[in-house]
């Protein structure tokens, strides 16, 4: 069967989905997205999903394209019309249409919106998760507000291809400190010899990621050692093990950094624990 896309009120095939060329997303980056996770038919974590994107599009001052709960019926829609099993679902609302001006443009002109979703191999992802990835790090060079979640990803972008071309899967920032920041599209996490979970506080510098926030309440159930706070490259290099979180890898140990062996080499209790018990903690919905 073709793909289904959601485009500004209709569903249409994959292949002929397409938004005007004036459009503030494609013109600016004007615009902010959320994925969820497709788990067994279930979309994963829909009401932290919707709240971080409610939140984003109200630090930009654009206005939701149509009401939550009719938001969530489209999620549901086109997953559905994809049948989609386990993969991704992605929803992008932008500025809207209008001429190339920076400024705002006028209020009659309503935001965009376009949903996707994916199919993806959970049989490819355990394997990976069995081996884990290697990641290299990059200097930290993103505007501020890292904690909307807009689509202007370019230095995103020439960081997971500086990871990709050195054989890496991913890319963790490193600001001027000398502190690991996030990852090029994950959360950053390290298990320190002692056994203490270790990542970066979300208050700022990072995207406050809704997987991390269910691993969060996972190791606080697990009763695991934890602490919010800054955590350098270096002591990433000593740690017994690493991994990162997002809807896209869920949890994903980390075996390498910039070529150096973390821990044993392969991954870690506290990484594969964590992943096998996700989904016992997540806000599950039916497609």
């Amino acid at each position: 069967m073709s793909r289904i896309a959601y485009v500004n009120g209709q569903y249409v095939r994959h292949a002929d989905a397409a938004v005007h060329v004036e459009d503030r997303g494609y013109q600016f980056a004007d615009g902010v997205y959320e994925v969820c996770e497709v788990w067994q038919g279930k979309i994963v974590d829909v009401p932290r999903h919707l709240d971080r994107l409610g939140r984003s599009l109200n630090e930009l001052r654009i206005d939701w394209p149509m009401a939550r709960n009719a938001v969530e019926f489209v999620l549901h829609q086109v997953v559905r019309r994809n049948l989609v099993r386990n993969g991704l679902v992605y929803i992008q609302v932008t500025r809207g249409v209008s001429k190339r001006d920076h400024f705002f443009p006028p209020a009659h002109v309503a935001p965009s919106i376009v949903v996707t979703a994916r199919s993806s191999s959970p049989t490819a992802a355990k394997a990976q998760a069995e081996q884990g990835i290697s990641v290299f790090s990059y200097p930290e060079n993103r505007w501020p507000r890292v904690d909307i979640k807009t689509v202007a990803l370019l230095p995103n972008v020439l960081a997971k291809q500086n990871a990709k071309e050195q054989g890496g899967k991913e890319a963790w920032y490193v600001d001027a400190d000398g502190n690991v920041t996030e990852g090029g599209s994950t959360n950053a996490w390290i298990v320190t010899k002692e056994g203490v979970l270790v990542t970066r506080p979300a208050e700022s510098g990072i995207l406050r990621g809704i997987t991390r926030a269910v691993v969060l309440d996972l190791v606080q159930k697990e009763g695991l050692t934890f602490e919010e706070r800054p955590f350098s490259l270096e002591e990433a290099f000593d740690a017994k093990e690493a991994f990162v979180t997002a809807a896209t890898t869920v949890v994903m140990p980390v075996t390498r950094l910039d070529g150096r062996i973390i821990g044993n080499g392969h991954p870690g209790s506290v990484a594969t624990r964590l992943r096998e018990l996700f989904h016992t903690a997540t806000d599950l919905q039916a497609v």
